[in-house]
């Protein structure tokens, strides 16, 4: 190879990698794991567990469950493990049916990120 294509190769790879480097630290946070899991049909949880991929801020994160008929499930939310998990100790077994668990936090970088899933109780 020329002195010129291999400036213009090692250039291209250099770009490459910052591309990449910029794309992985620009990325928000994301729920990794919920137990209940979305979609799952179980049995009454005592608990609702939800494991995100960074740190959250404690006082700005938490999640509320719903009946799918409507009303609020009452839970007493707390985040747990480092920061990067919001856990739910509900007040009373869950009646079967289906619910709606809404979850908002923000990670310790300050995004806001949202979500929502169900799940069906036997």
């Amino acid at each position: 190879m020329t002195t010129k294509t291999t400036s213009t190769v090692l250039a291209m790879i250099a770009a490459g990698g910052l591309m990449l480097a910029a794309s992985q630290a620009a990325a928000h946070a994301k729920l990794v794991s919920a137990n209940p899991a979305p979609d799952a049909t179980v049995a009454a949880p005592k608990a609702i567990s939800l494991k995100f991929s960074e740190k959250l801020e404690a006082k700005f994160s938490s999640f509320e469950i719903a009946k799918a008929s409507g009303g609020a499930v009452p839970v007493k939310i707390k985040v747990a493990k480092g920061g990067m998990v919001i856990d739910g100790a509900l007040a009373a077994p869950l009646a079967p049916g289906a619910y709606k668990v809404s979850w908002r936090a923000v990670t310790a970088d300050a995004h806001r990120i949202n979500g929502a899933y169900s799940f069906t109780v036997r």
